[in-house]
């Protein structure tokens, strides 16, 4: 599985292909995550293109009748400022101009088409009183595989808005487009008063980062099944610290799902346990790494009710008789479950690495130390054990949790902040660095089978050895790595 890259490169989704469709009450994750590689086209069906229509109107009507926050009104700290008569739609121009300020390196276009996925799909909700050609521009743009110019910094988990008001900066002609556009670009939106700010009001990038971060990730917690089921073949471990009775009395979803993975996995394999019971990275692996998968269930969920509700503020009433302010927009709920994913990860990796130590011990293996047929004194993969270290301290790090962070802007007005963006970004890199130390242990795992009398006859295994390198002379182990991770993706699917 490579995590390092900005995600499958597939030919320009043109007419043809998939279709996911927008309507702004039932995108999956599954669906934003094609959307983003452009393995998929949008498809906006009528009565969602309506409801927006709808909003619109009713953000027009309510406007004329009575000042909205952000339309007929600064923003921030300029909340009670009234925007002159007749200077409406420069306001809305100064809004977006005054707020691209974000900073940092450009994001990988996965991401900023996951944002753009997310934000059309929001605004098909209803709710935000949006010009629909907005809508139109954003879909367009993910069929035609172009991208505006996003950079890293600038969200609190308040809203995304430098993100934002750089992708409307886009939509409107001012900034350019980024990718090949070989199929064109997106007509450019003349905005109309309250457009603007209607469109900067929501968190789609930390969505879409943490879709992404959650589809990965889950990739790789289904993918450590298979790795540990090697792993305690490989130490003939005992499959009694899986089995379905001990996990029926303490019933919780994860770790009976990762107990019974391994018990499918290694099938009708006899293990045969040198010992009363294993270290933990074994014995434990069912209750941590269960509660990754509930972690990762946890987030989905939440990831996929944000992704189909409005959250602007204003918030137009689906019935067009109120606007409503509120603060649906700070992403508590969000970053408390990307913390909660980030540490559980951290919770599975380090077992990993456990495990990964416990293969180069003979006393364990009842094979030479570190797995090497040649001489004594040679090394064989005792640096793997350093090359994951080094990727679970990067994991550590993504593992401390944006939640605890405190900010106080715009004169005091806005006095906290969820920080959810950052927590996405820390999922993004807990990712790779998981896929790395899932990689070192699988690639000593299969070789510490290789080295068996008599390898267990599953198919995981199969399908490991044939990939991998085989050999137990010292030589550098960087590509063997890298194939054990493009692996992972496979054995998750087993």
């Amino acid at each position: 599985m490579d995590t390092t890259s900005d995600g499958p490169a597939r030919a320009p989704s043109g007419t043809g292909g998939d279709r996911a469709v927008l309507d702004g009450t039932s995108l999956g994750l599954g669906s934003l995550v094609r959307l983003a590689d452009r393995t998929a086209v949008p498809a906006v069906p009528p009565e969602a293109q309506a409801r927006a229509r709808r909003s619109w109107h009713t953000a027009q009507r309510l406007a004329a009748a009575g000042r909205l926050y952000g339309r007929g009104t600064g923003v921030g700290a300029h909340r009670s400022v009234p925007v002159d008569a007749g200077d409406e739609s420069e306001h809305g121009l100064r809004l977006l101009r005054s707020h691209a300020g974000g900073f940092g390196a450009l994001l990988p276009a996965r991401q900023v088409r996951a944002m753009l996925a997310v934000r059309a799909n929001q605004l098909l909700a209803g709710g935000s009183g949006i010009q629909p050609a907005f809508i139109d521009a954003l879909t367009e743009a993910l069929r035609l595989g172009v991208h505006p110019a996003v950079h890293e910094y600038g969200g609190l988990g308040t809203g995304d808005l430098t993100a934002l008001a750089e992708t409307g900066l886009t939509l409107i002609g001012e900034h350019s487009w980024l990718g090949d556009g070989a199929q064109g670009l997106p007509t450019p939106v003349t905005p109309e008063p309250g457009d603007t700010f209607a469109l900067l009001s929501s968190n789609a990038l930390a969505l879409g980062q943490a879709a992404l971060a959650c589809h990965d990730l889950d990739v790789l917690l289904r993918a450590s099944h298979a790795v540990a089921a090697l792993s305690l073949a490989a130490v003939s471990g005992s499959l009694e610290a899986y089995a379905a009775p001990v996990h029926a009395l303490r019933p919780y979803p994860g770790a009976a799902r990762a107990a019974a993975e391994v018990r499918r996995l290694l099938g009708g394999a006899s293990v045969e346990s040198r010992r009363v019971q294993d270290p933990y990275g074994f014995r434990a692996f069912p209750q941590v790494h269960g509660c990754a998968l509930d972690a990762a269930a946890a987030l989905r969920r939440i990831v996929e009710v944000e992704i189909n509700c409005p959250s602007e503020n204003p918030l137009m009433a689906a019935d067009g008789t109120e606007a409503y302010h509120h603060g649906g927009f700070f992403a508590a709920p969000l970053g408390l479950a990307l913390d909660g994913l980030n540490l559980a990860v951290l919770q599975t990796a380090q077992l990993s690495a456990a495990r990964l130590t416990a293969l180069g011990r003979a006393d364990l293996t009842g094979l030479p130390a570190y797995l090497t047929a040649g001489p004594a004194s040679s090394s064989g993969t005792m640096i793997l054990e350093y090359t994951a270290n080094s990727a679970l301290a990067e994991l550590r790090v993504s593992a401390a949790p944006a939640s605890t962070g405190h900010a106080v802007v715009s004169h005091g007005l806005e006095e906290a902040a969820s920080f959810a963006s950052q927590a996405a970004r820390q999922s993004l890199r807990a990712t790779q660095a998981y896929a790395t130390v899932l990689a070192c242990e699988l690639v000593t795992a299969v070789r510490a089978l290789r080295m068996q009398p008599a390898p267990p006859p599953v198919l995981v295994f199969a399908k490991a050895t044939a990939a991998l390198p085989s050999g137990t002379e010292d030589r550098p182990l960087t590509g063997d790595v890298a194939t054990a991770a493009d692996l992972l993706s496979v054995l998750a699917e087993v």
